[in-house]
Formats: C-alpha cells, sequence, structure tokens
C-alpha cells in the first residue's frame, strides 16, 4: 500500500471525525465542562502533533508496513491459512481490538506503565480531545505492541489499516462530550463503545477507573468481567480525573504532561490482584442516570 495514501486516509478520517464531534459537543454537550477549553486543546493537540513526529522518527515501520512486510514472509497465523478475504479482516480487525484491551488493561496494572498512562486519565475534564491525550513514550510503545501483534498475527494490510482507523475514530467518539438518546445509547454499546460507556472509565473512584477498557468493541468487557454499566454518581455528578491530580494550573499544561510520569505519584490506581476490584457484571443496557 502507498505510504502517502495510507498517511491522506488516515488524515482525513482522523480531521473529520475531529470535527464532526468536535460540532456535535457544541450542539449537543452532555455535561457542562468545568475546566477552560482553548489551553486544554491547545495542550491535548500539541501532544498529537509531538506523538506523530516522535512516532515517525523512533519508530521505523508503521502497522500497515508491518502487515505488508508479514504477508511478504509469510509470518502470523492468518498467512499460514488460505481465508476468504472478508473472513481474514473481520478476524483480523477484532484479534487487534482484543489485543489493544489487554494492552490497556495491561497499563493499568503495571505500575510503571500506569505512570505513562496516567497522562491520559489526568484530564480535569473529558471531549474529544482527551480521546487523543497520550504521553508520548506510552504512544512509541503501543506501536511497538501493535507492530508485534501484527507479526504474529499475519493480517491483510487493508485489514490493519481499517483498524487504524477505526481505533482512532472511535477513541475520539467514546471520549466526546456528546449527549446520546439513551435508547440509542443501550443498543450502540452492544457493538461499540458510547461515551456513556468510556466516561465510566474516567472517573476519579478507583472501581470505576479500572473498568470499561475498551476502545472500539465493547464485548472483551462483556465477557471478561470489567464491564460497568454506570458510574455510581451519574454522569452529572461524576468527577472526572485523578485524585491526586486536581490542579488545573498544571493539568493543561504541555510540559506538565511530559513530565507527569516521573514526577506524579500513582495514587491507589494501578490494578491489584486480589483486592476486590473486578467491574460489576451487570448485562449490557443496565440503566442509571
Amino acid at each position: 500500500m502507498n505510504p502517502v495514501a495510507e498517511s491522506s486516509i488516515r488524515l482525513g478520517c482522523f480531521v473529520g471525525v475531529l470535527v464532526v464531534m468536535a460540532i456535535g459537543e457544541c450542539l449537543f454537550p452532555r455535561r457542562k465542562l468545568s475546566v477552560r477549553k482553548p489551553l486544554r486543546w491547545l495542550s491535548n493537540l500539541a501532544l498529537v502533533a509531538l506523538n506523530t513526529v516522535a512516532v515517525r522518527l523512533l519508530v521505523p515501520l508503521t502497522a500497515v508496513a508491518a502487515a505488508l512486510l508479514a504477508q511478504e514472509q509469510q509470518w502470523g497465523v492468518l498467512n499460514r491459512v488460505a481465508w476468504p478475504e472478508w473472513l481474514e479482516i473481520i478476524l483480523a480487525v477484532a484479534a487487534l481490538d482484543l489485543a489493544i484491551y489487554l494492552q490497556h488493561v495491561m497499563f493499568h496494572a503495571v505500575p510503571a506503565l500506569w505512570r505513562l498512562h496516567m497522562v491520559h486519565h489526568a484530564d480535569l475534564d473529558i471531549d474529544v480531545t482527551t480521546g487523543l491525550r497520550f504521553h508520548t513514550v506510552e504512544i512509541v510503545l503501543s506501536m511497538l505492541i501493535k507492530i508485534g501483534v501484527v507479526f504474529l498475527l499475519g493480517p491483510a494490510a487493508l485489514a490493519v489499516l481499517i483498524f487504524e482507523v477505526l481505533l482512532n475514530a472511535t477513541s475520539m467518539f467514546n471520549h466526546a462530550n456528546v449527549a446520546l438518546p439513551e435508547p440509542l445509547d443501550r443498543i450502540l454499546r452492544l457493538v461499540v463503545v458510547t461515551p456513556d460507556m468510556h466516561r465510566v472509565h474516567h472517573s476519579v473512584e478507583r472501581r470505576e477507573t479500572n473498568s470499561n477498557f475498551g476502545f472500539n468493541l465493547p464485548w472483551w468487557d462483556f465477557l471478561l468481567g470489567t464491564y460497568r454499566p454506570q458510574p455510581a454518581a451519574g454522569h452529572q455528578n461524576m468527577t472526572i480525573g485523578l485524585k491526586q491530580f486536581r490542579d488545573e494550573q498544571k493539568a493543561d499544561r504541555l510540559h506538565w504532561m511530559l513530565a507527569l510520569p516521573v514526577f506524579g505519584m500513582t495514587g491507589e490506581y494501578p490494578i491489584q490482584p486480589g483486592t476486590g476490584q473486578n467491574a460489576e457484571t451487570t448485562p449490557p443496557g443496565a440503566e442509571g442516570e
């Protein structure tokens, strides 16, 4: 696949979804934001730009290029069987999504990785730009993990491109401060992570932070017992962020975000096996405010 074409497709989808969700947040906001928006947006988007440059400089392959190399070398499970193309794409997208879910859980469970992931959770509000706010080292590690999964799986380059576009789009969608009608949310969250479902994950409450890990498909949370339907305080009254970082003067600054893994406290959040932190397993569609 032509790298220019890949970049154009991804950039076009990125800008399109960002603009649509930003407009949706203005027209149909779910919550009243508590922090000044311009500085948050400037810092969050600046971090995206920095991460894009860092990945290009530090990681020699894109995930799509890794898929092409795996196909050429016949690496990976999917290259060992003559799958129908449509089935291979479905299996590859689902498998890659499961890998991202497990990676997300790992970043909550390993204290050193949680230090990086804190940057995402330290945002004092949640909107479309929160879905793009990740520490540079976490983004580089995530790309390396993704390339490793691609080599093991051996998916078609088209499947990887579809997954990359979906992951980026759904991350912005499910972090967006958009109000969906309750019946629509109940149906959508059976097939995709909705804003109300993922917002629970950004609660300051430890049990809620360690739930709803999915970015794209919600099924892994349903199946693996990490699903929590609603925040205990309700969406309007829940507090977003981390208990140990409540200073608005720092949380919105790019330099503070970059330094946070080194100087910030991990708090009570890293998952500790055997401490009863499993999420509630209420069936999908259970209602709350």
